[in-house]
């Protein structure tokens, strides 16, 4: 018997902040790329994040394997945006110091 081979489509999706995410949930691609190289399985993944389907971890899985280097250049921008984003959070409050700000904050309202 011979069976169809019928073209999956991958589980990902760009939001309107440029992210991409897997399978219709907040799981990031970020997220599953960050633990597969740290080790994790598909399943672990799967576990790890119960809003992903375990046969999307594999697709995605996949197609990192396919696109590594797309993929990574991608994880590199997106890394570099949020430390970015983070120097100019801390630039507009510096955080050094903050409990004590928000202690003192606290005292005064009482």
């Amino acid at each position: 018997m011979a069976i169809e081979i019928a073209t999956e489509r991958v589980p990902l999706a760009t939001d309107q902040d440029g992210v991409v995410r897997v399978g219709g949930t907040r799981v990031t691609l970020d997220t599953v790329v960050h633990a597969f190289r740290e080790g994790a399985t598909a399943e672990d993944i799967a576990q790890r994040y119960p809003s992903v389907r375990l046969s999307d971890v594999y697709s995605v899985l996949g197609y990192y394997l396919h696109r590594q280097d797309e993929i990574d250049g991608y994880l590199r921008s997106r890394s570099a945006e949020m430390e970015r984003s983070q120097a100019a959070n801390e630039a507009r409050a510096d955080p050094v110091g903050i409990r004590d700000r928000l202690q003192a904050r606290s005292r005064r309202k009482m």
